[in-house]
């Protein structure tokens, strides 16, 4: 699919390709967890029957169910991790004027 305009510097092609089956599960995937519900967002992306999307689509979730990772540290026990992200403010008005 493409789509033609004028633009005063002349004419301009924008291309608009559907997402995949893969990308829609994927996008549909970050967005909840209900897997009736991804395969409505998945199927409304690809403007598909949501029949045709949702084995796909439980396919992927039991394939995403298995990856678990579990970091254990001394003596099995499990532990958490944290991450925590430090955003720095910086002032294009903290110039320093004087001695």
């Amino acid at each position: 699919m493409s789509e033609d305009w004028n633009t005063k510097y002349g004419v301009r092609r924008v291309r608009r390709d559907p997402p995949t089956l893969d990308e829609a599960i994927f996008a549909a995937m970050g967005i909840t967890d209900d897997v009736e519900s991804q395969a409505e967002i998945a199927a409304s992306l690809m403007g598909m029957p949501i029949e045709a999307v949702q084995t796909e689509v439980r396919k992927q979730s039991r394939a995403a169910a298995r990856t678990t990772r579990v970091i254990t540290g001394e003596q099995g026990f499990q532990r958490s991790i944290v991450v925590e992200r430090r955003v720095t403010r910086k002032f294009g008005n903290d110039k320093r004027i004087g001695s």
